[in-house]
C-alpha cells in the first residue's frame, strides 16, 4: 500500500466530516438540522452563538428560526453574534457554509451572499412543502442532484421574499449562482412570496456558501415527508468535504516524499 493510501484509509476509517450547526436565542431549526447530517453520515457540531471557535469542523450550517425574535430585522442581530465573526473570516477561507430561512437571512446580513430578504408579498407567513427546481449543480452544496431536478421542500417563513439590485441579479443569473428557483403551477405552488425571478436559493461565486429559504432538513425522510429530497444538500457537501480531504492528503504525502528524496539525494551522492 503506497503512503498516500495508507493515510487516506486512515482518515477515512477514524473521522466522518464534522459539520457544525450554531444555536442563537430564538433558532428553532437546530435539532432538525443536526438530525438531518447526521441521517447523512456525517457527525453534527453544536455551536453557540457567544462562542468564537469553529471547533474545527469542515462545514457550518446556520439553521432556521427566529433569531434574537427578528428585532430590528431578520437575521440582523445575528449577524453580529461572536460565532459569525469566525464563520465569516473561515468562509473566506474557503469553508463550505450553508444557512437554511433565517440562515440565509443572517448570511444576507453578514455580507456572505448579496441581496436581501423582505416580507413576503401579501404580508402573511407562509407555511407548505414547496417545489423547487434545481438551477446548479456544480456547487458544494447541490451536486448530487441531477440538472433541472424538482425538488419538494417544506418551507415557513413571513420574510422570505429575495430582493437584489437588478445589476446583482443579472451577475446571479450570469454566473450560474441561482442554485433553486420555485416553480409549480396553480394556486397551491409557484412563487410562495414574491421573490425576484423566483429565487429560493443562492449561492456564493465560488460555490461553497448557499442559501435558500425552503428547509431541506425538514425533508429527509419520505415516511415524515414530504421526500427526502433534502438529504442531497448534506450529501454534496460530505462529498466535497471528501475529495477536499483527499487531496491535502495527497499533496501533504507527496510533499513528504519530495523531502525525503531530497533529504537522500546528499548522502547517495557521497557515497559515489
Amino acid at each position: 500500500m503506497t503512503q498516500v493510501a495508507a493515510k487516506m484509509n486512515a482518515v477515512g476509517a477514524a473521522n466522518t466530516p464534522r459539520i457544525g450547526v450554531i444555536t442563537f436565542p430564538g433558532t428553532l431549526d437546530d435539532v432538525d438540522a443536526a438530525r438531518a447530517i447526521r441521517c447523512s453520515g456525517a457527525q453534527a457540531v453544536p455551536l453557540w452563538h457567544a462562542d468564537a471557535d469553529l471547533a474545527g469542523v469542515d462545514a457550518v450550517v446556520v439553521p432556521g428560526g427566529f433569531s434574537y425574535g427578528d428585532y430590528l430585522r431578520a437575521g440582523a442581530i445575528a449577524a453580529q453574534a461572536p460565532i459569525m465573526h469566525a464563520v465569516i473570516d473561515a468562509a473566506r477561507r474557503g469553508l463550505p457554509v450553508l444557512g437554511i430561512c433565517n440562515g440565509f437571512q443572517i448570511l444576507c446580513e453578514a455580507g456572505l451572499l448579496p441581496g436581501a430578504l423582505v416580507r413576503n408579498a401579501g404580508l402573511r407567513f407562509i407555511c407548505r412543502d414547496q417545489w423547487l427546481r434545481v438551477e446548479n449543480t456544480s456547487s458544494v452544496w447541490t451536486s448530487r442532484f441531477e440538472p433541472a431536478a424538482e425538488i419538494l421542500i417544506p418551507m415557513k417563513n413571513a420574510e422570505g421574499r429575495y430582493v437584489a439590485a437588478e445589476s446583482v441579479l443579472d451577475e446571479l443569473e450570469g454566473e450560474g449562482r441561482v442554485l433553486f428557483r420555485y416553480v409549480g403551477d396553480g394556486p397551491a405552488q409557484g412563487n410562495p412570496n414574491g421573490a425576484l425571478r423566483d429565487i429560493a436559493g443562492i449561492s456564493s461565486a465560488d460555490g461553497k456558501i448557499a442559501g435558500l429559504m425552503p428547509h431541506p432538513e425538514h425533508a429527509i425522510d419520505a415516511l415524515t415527508g414530504p421526500t427526502d429530497d433534502g438529504l442531497g444538500l448534506f450529501l454534496s457537501v460530505q462529498d466535497w468535504i471528501g475529495t477536499a480531504t483527499a487531496a491535502t492528503i495527497a499533496a501533504t504525502a507527496g510533499t513528504a516524499a519530495t523531502a525525503g528524496t531530497a533529504a537522500r539525494g546528499p548522502t547517495a551522492g557521497a557515497r559515489g
